[in-house]
């Protein structure tokens, strides 16, 4: 089972993969992990993934984390297990350090491209159950120079071809849940 929960900022996302991760849990022998890809940059970062940290610490104790900013195809393929589930978060910030890296040289076109497809055929081969937090930017006003335009229609065509790998994909808005699509099991 594959789940993609995309939102906005503050939709509720995060709680709402928490929560699967929590019923997953409920079940003996049963594992997750938190493919974690922010990278702290700045002090405003570092609190908001510290913020993160503590509350996924409070609600889920036994939920591993896995810092991987980039190789998230190999984490998938490293991490994945039919016991364990894989929880993604986020998409939105994973397509940012690579197409507005801090280095301010980002991948080309191609090795974005490159990068989608494999994270993609990782995802369908996947060994267990994986949940994909993503940010919904399309909705909003859109920057009129080129790196966000870039940006914007990378991150939808992203969550595009994420959808279409999933069995599931939710959409969250002011925290209400709505199931776009739910493939039978």
């Amino acid at each position: 089972m594959r789940e993609l929960i995309v939102g906005g900022v503050r939709s509720g996302k995060s709680a709402a993969a928490l929560a699967r991760a929590a019923d997953w849990l409920a079940q003996p022998d049963r594992e997750a992990v938190l493919i974690a890809t922010a990278v702290p940059a700045d002090d405003a970062m570092r609190a908001r993934i510290a913020r993160h940290v503590h509350e996924r610490q409070r609600r889920l104790p036994r939920l591993a984390t896995v810092e991987e900013p980039r190789a998230l195809a190999e984490a998938i393929a490293a991490h994945g297990a039919p016991q364990r589930l894989l929880l993604i978060e986020c998409l939105t910030l994973w397509a940012t350090n690579w197409l507005a890296p801090l280095d301010g040289r980002p991948v080309s076109d191609s090795g974005w491209e490159q990068r989608v497809a494999q994270l993609c055929a990782a995802l369908a081969a996947a060994g267990g159950p994986v949940v994909l937090v993503a940010n919904e930017i399309g909705l909003g006003v859109i920057g009129a120079d080129p790196i966000t335009r870039r940006f914007v229609d990378a991150a939808g065509e992203l969550n595009r071809r994420i959808a279409a790998v999933c069995d599931r994909v939710t959409l969250l808005v002011a925290g209400c849940e709505l199931t776009l699509k739910d493939l039978p099991r």
